[in-house]
């Protein structure tokens, strides 16, 4: 079991590592830090909230990432997964063979989403996109519906009670691949992201401050509202 789980470790960075060469060789990164705090800080990041997801390309923004914090995610990182991508026959293979700790998640009511949070603690990097569903190049999901944050970061933010938040602040990658439209990733383009680090307890001070201002006990209504806050204000814009 030990060595099954350390091949799986080896796999997921050297299919990472692969993914990061290709990046740099094929395209530009302009990264931008909104926070003080920067990547000699990554090592205590417990939660990664990647906000503004256009595309099922977006580990390209491991291309970011330093080789140390590369090796720290391949063998930590656990994501929620809608289980109808992962069930897909080459999609859910690859993202099984570079993210083993990704979990498959159901948009029904059952334990799902419970079995992904019981498997959050100290020694895991829980990654989310809370916006759910991709947007399409309309600015809706493939439903045709308005695009919004649901509840999973405010779910993960009460099983953990220190270390920090990383927020990767996405230009969006329809310049890349337009889900639905684009099968293919094009090449030689611009890949923009921001990128603050917060500690987990000013975090949830800062919405404890809020729920009192708005004489709301509310925890996850107010996540969900300042994630919609930074989501308008802190990507990066087009030049």
């Amino acid at each position: 079991m030990v060595l099954g789980q350390a091949l799986r470790y080896i796999t997921s960075f050297i299919s990472f590592a692969l993914i990061k060469v290709l990046c740099h060789i094929f395209y530009r990164g302009e990264e931008k830090w909104l926070s003080d705090a920067q990547k000699s800080e990554l090592k205590d990041v417990k939660l990664m909230v990647l906000l503004n997801h256009t595309s099922l390309f977006e580990p390209v923004f491991i291309r970011f990432a330093s080789w140390r914090y590369v090796w720290l995610l391949a063998r930590r990182l656990i994501v929620p997964g809608a289980d109808v991508t992962m069930q897909r026959p080459l999609t859910g293979k690859l993202l099984k063979l570079i993210l083993p700790g990704a979990i498959p998640i159901t948009r029904k009511k059952d334990d799902s989403w419970s079995q992904f949070l019981d498997r959050v603690n100290d020694d895991t990097v829980a990654a989310i996109l809370p916006e759910g569903r991709m947007k399409r190049a309309n600015g809706l999901d493939k439903f045709g519906r308005t695009m919004r944050v649901r509840g999973g970061v405010a779910d993960i933010l009460q099983n953990i009670e220190h270390g920090k938040i990383l927020f990767v602040y996405s230009g969006g990658l329809h310049h890349i691949q337009k889900p639905g439209v684009n099968r293919f990733p094009k090449v030689f383009k611009t890949i923009r992201v921001n990128l603050e680090l917060v500690e987990i307890e000013e975090y949830k001070a800062y919405i404890e401050n809020l729920m009192e201002e708005d004489r709301s006990g509310d925890f996850t209504r107010q996540v969900m509202s300042d994630m919609n806050e930074r989501l308008i204000n802190k990507i990066p814009q087009a030049n």
